[in-house]
């Protein structure tokens, strides 16, 4: 926990705030400071105290040091990514520390390419163009260990799931994760079984009847949840088919029947999709292009919607009030994000508002589906491992993500005028997106939520 004084001397590192006395170019001493503040942070998140006033030190000459794959920070830094540790680190430390305003208004500039201490590390990285962080042995060694204790410890496996799943594990881990799955193993079996059970007597009560025994409001939710279904990830090929409707549909009728708070909204059907590729990912093989579903038994794919169901149920637990009649805690999580980028990047954060463009405009969609939509679909069960992983303090975190998406393009926005900043934010360029952009996001996110989240005075305005 920080104090004050902390944020204060944050500040003075140059974090969200590094100035030039000129306005112009910046110092010669950037790429130092640069260097110095990783350096920093990393004694942070290692709960070491942060020495701010080191970065005021001038040198004659600036330090092009090299960061080490050895410096040592949490394993959550590390994530599935493209890029060895170091090399990753130093591209982090370059988009996400470089954030700030000078006196003129601007940037210090953005490396969009890692300096490398090893001049063949390049070619090393394209071997590992899609990431393997969540795959390698090491790791999975720990995710096996762990899974295969007689009571999974949820804390250890929740510090594991943030850097990523290996694919295989994932329905195993999400279950846990989400507190479907009890940890105990013995009682695993029996308790999955009544919740599937307890989902087909639902199905049987509330959907599977005629229309003359539902309400007008009833049919009127049912009618609008068949319309979204053809509509959810309408990129991916395998939501069209026949059964994968039915399915989402059966699941998201049910679900708002035994949710009346908030009943169904347009949202919560890209919610399940993550969970229905995860759970039929344990019965088909290949990817979604080649499944077919239509050879799944009944049996098998009333399982596979009974989790999507209690997942669904236990992840939106935790953000009822998302969802609820004009889901004041979507609107709570958008003006939070305002304050944030208003705190690390003013300069954005001023032409935004200089150009009238409100974020309810654009973010009130990336949290009412959790960024689903804003990405390409391959990489959103990564993003969800973190996401689970985060578990109670999912919506807190959230903040601090959409603020590194958004910081993304910070540059790039700040040419813009006000409908070209919409038109941009509605089509982000994302479709060549690797796990190393998204991985990126993700590191910035983290560090900014251990650098501010503790701050009292943190969001309160």
């Amino acid at each position: 926990m920080r104090s004050g004084g902390d944020e204060t001397q944050i500040r003075e590192a140059g974090v969200g705030g590094s100035s030039s006395a000129s306005g112009g170019s910046p110092s010669p001493n950037l790429e130092w400071r640069f260097n110095q503040t990783l350096r920093n942070v990393q004694g942070l998140l290692k709960g070491r105290s942060f020495p701010g006033k080191v970065l005021l030190t001038r040198q004659s000459e600036p330090v092009n040091e090299c960061i080490s794959p050895r410096t040592s920070v949490p394993e959550k830094i590390y994530a599935e990514t493209d890029f060895r540790k170091g090399e990753h680190m130093a591209h982090v430390e370059r988009q996400g520390l470089g954030y700030g305003s000078s006196k003129s208004g601007t940037n210090p500039p953005i490396a969009t390419v890692p300096t490398f201490c090893d001049e063949n590390a390049s070619s090393d990285n394209k071997k590992h163009s899609l990431g393997a962080r969540a795959t390698d042995s090491a790791r999975v060694t720990k995710f096996t260990k762990e899974m295969s204790r007689t009571a999974v410890i949820l804390e250890k496996l929740r510090e594991l799931a943030w850097s990523g799943v290996p694919p295989y594990m994932r329905p195993q881990v999400w279950r846990l994760l989400l507190g479907y799955a009890p940890p105990n193993s013995d009682r695993r079996e029996g308790v999955l079984s009544r919740k599937r059970i307890e989902y087909l007597d639902s199905v049987a009560q509330f959907y599977d009847i005629p229309d003359a025994d539902r309400s007008d409001d009833e049919i009127s939710m049912l009618r609008q949840i068949a319309v979204d279904c053809p509509r959810t990830v309408p990129d991916v090929t395998f939501f069209q088919h026949e059964q994968v409707q039915k399915s989402l549909e059966r699941i998201l009728y049910t679900w708002a029947i035994r949710h009346p708070a908030s009943g169904y909204v347009q949202g919560i059907n890209d919610l399940v999709t993550p969970f229905l590729i995860v759970f039929l990912d344990e019965y088909l093989e290949g990817n979604t292009e080649s499944w077919n579903i239509s050879h799944l038994s009944p049996e098998t794919i009333s399982n596979i919607e009974a989790d999507c169901y209690w997942c669904l149920s236990k992840l939106l637990d935790g953000m009822q009030d998302h969802y609820t009649f004009a889901q004041p805690g979507i609107q709570r999580l958008v003006f939070k994000l305002k304050d944030l980028v208003r705190r690390i990047d003013e300069p954005i954060s001023r032409h935004m508002e200089e150009q009238g463009l409100e974020f309810l405009q654009f973010a009130f969609r990336w949290f009412n589906c959790l960024l689903i939509r804003e990405i390409p679909f391959h990489l959103v069960t990564r993003l969800w491992d973190t996401y689970l992983a985060e578990g109670d303090s999912l919506p807190e975190f959230l903040v601090y993500i959409s603020a590194s998406f958004l910081l993304t393009w910070s540059d790039k926005l700040q040419k813009l005028e006000f409908q070209e900043m919409v038109m941009f934010l509605q089509h982000l360029p994302t479709q060549e997106w690797t796990h190393h952009e998204l991985e990126t996001v993700l590191s910035r996110a983290y560090m900014w939520h251990a650098m501010f989240n503790s701050s009292p005075s943190h969001l309160a305005h």
